[in-house]
This record gives structure tokens, sequence and C-alpha cells, in this order.
């Protein structure tokens, strides 16, 4: 295929290199070149941008070629998930564990690809399946897109178990209550359950809480040991998804009437709370059956 990434990051370079292996035709397309790419020529675009970028990538894209979202996140201004806001085009998401300096190195890996079009889905497992790089299809397109957001959030909060050196018995708990935490959301918007047990729900939440270069639980760890969010940005020197996420994802839960009682924590000390204080609360919430 001939296929256009945006999105000059470390996913998006990793990605391209992945789709040049496969004997694909490869633009890589970067801010300073994103008006340039041969759309018209492209039998696929695929978005590797940051969630706060996706609206205005998207607006530069011309052509008719389905789109292939690598994107964890929610729009920023009005919360929605990011594959409805492509509108005259086929769309898929792919998720899952999926670190990208281990997908660079050709490290095994599996991955799930998710849209409301099965034929389109099916197309994408066999143009970029591998033995290093196994890929599901999945038709649960709203379960993908929710868990790859909410995952994020999680991982802030396990980086800062990990920067209060809080120990495994608290990271474990706070993960599996923040999978229970990304269901519910999930079910609210019409998820499948069986979405958060797979490849985009507890095995991306999994490598986002404990991969030592993880972004957001980098993020998470240092701003526990003392840095705001947006020195922990800047010390981190990339995207940290889970920062722009967090108050959406809140807003969002608040629509649906829904309580996400570790988003919330995140949300609290992004704003200013100490992380004690975050402890305490979350801690001191009445006892109740799991």
């Amino acid at each position: 295929m001939n296929v256009v990434v945006v999105g000059g990051g470390a996913w998006g370079t990793a990605f391209s290199a992945l789709l040049g292996q496969h004997g694909h035709s490869v633009t890589l397309a970067t801010r300073a070149t994103i008006d340039e790419a041969p759309y018209e020529d492209a039998e696929l675009v695929v978005l590797a941008v940051p969630s706060s970028s996706f609206r205005e990538a998207l607006g530069h894209v011309r052509g008719a070629a389905p789109v292939l979202s690598l994107v964890k996140g929610l729009d920023p201004q009005t919360g929605a998930r990011l594959s409805t806001l492509v509108e005259d085009r086929p769309v898929a998401v792919l998720s899952g564990p999926n670190m990208a300096e281990e997908v660079a190195a050709g490290l095994p890996g599996a991955t799930v690809i998710a849209s409301e079009d099965e034929e389109l889905a099916r197309q994408l497992q066999e143009a970029i399946n591998s033995l290093a790089f196994r890929v599901y299809v999945n038709t649960d397109l709203v379960g993908v897109e929710l868990c790859a957001a909410a995952k994020n959030v999680i991982a802030l909060a396990a980086g800062g178990v990990d920067g209060l050196r809080l120990g495994d018995n608290a990271k474990a708990a706070l993960i599996t209550r923040g999978l229970v935490e990304m269901g519910r959301l999930g079910e609210a918007c019409g998820a499948e359950p069986e979405t958060f047990f797979g490849l985009a729900g507890t095995g991306d939440l999994i490598v986002s809480c404990w991969h030592p270069s993880g972004r957001n639980r980098r993020a998470g760890e240092l701003i526990a040991r003392g840095l705001t969010p947006d020195l922990a940005r800047a010390e981190i020197g990339q995207v940290v998804e889970g920062l722009t996420t967090a108050p959406v994802l809140r807003d969002l839960s608040h629509r649906l009437g829904i309580e996400l009682p570790i988003t919330e924590g995140v949300c609290a000390v992004l704003e200013g709370l100490a992380l004690d204080e975050l402890l305490a609360s979350l801690m001191g919430r009445r006892p109740t059956d799991e």
C-alpha cells in the first residue's frame, strides 16, 4: 500500500518503519511537511499525533483514503472519541501494549485493530501482521478507544505509587481498581466488557503502569517527587497524554453520572492536592463489595 503516516514522534516513526518492513511505501509527514504529503495517492492515512492535535491534523488530510488512528486519548474540546471526528471516510483504531522503542527494536508484541468496518479491520490486519507483531481484530471500537484513553490516567496514578515508594501491593491494587474503573466507563458508553480484559485494556494498562520509560507512569513518578505537571512534562520532553486526558475523562464521567475515583484523584493532584491527602481519601473510602 501507499501510506501516509502523520506524526514524527517515537510511535509514528516506529510504526512507519514497521510498515516499511512489510513492503509498504510510506511517507512520514511531520509538522513541517504535513501539507505536502501525497494524500491523494495514499491508500491509508495513519494519524500518530497527540490527541490535542488530532482535529487539526485531520483537517489537513485530503483524498478519500481510510484513516487508522494510533492516538490514545479523547478530543480535549468535546470529550468525544477521536474516531467520531472522522466523518468522511472509513476509520479504524490500533491500540494495545505497544511501547514504541520495543516495536522499533523488533521485539515481539501484539496489538488490536478496531473498526465498525470489519472488512477494513481485516485488510489492515493482513497488511500489518507479522511474526514479531501479531494483530488481532476487535469490532468494539468504543471499548478500544476508551481503554486507550483511560489507561493513561491510571498510569499517572501508578507512577505516583512508584514515586512515593508505596510498594507493589499498593500498585497492583491500584491497577486492578483502575481496570474496574475503566470497565465502569465502558459500560456507561455501551462498550463490550470483554474488551477491557483484552490487549487494549489489561494489556496496555499493565505495560503503561510498569514500563520504566512509560511517559505517563514516569510523569506520575516525577509529580510524586515534587515536580509540577508542567515541569514533569518538560523533564520527559515528549507528549504525556494522561495530563491532557484526565480532566476530559473526569468531565465525561460527570456527564455520564458515574464514579471514577482514581481519575478524580489524579485531577485533584494535578490541580494542587498533596498526594498523601489523596492516598488518605482513597484508602478511607467506605468499604464495599468487590
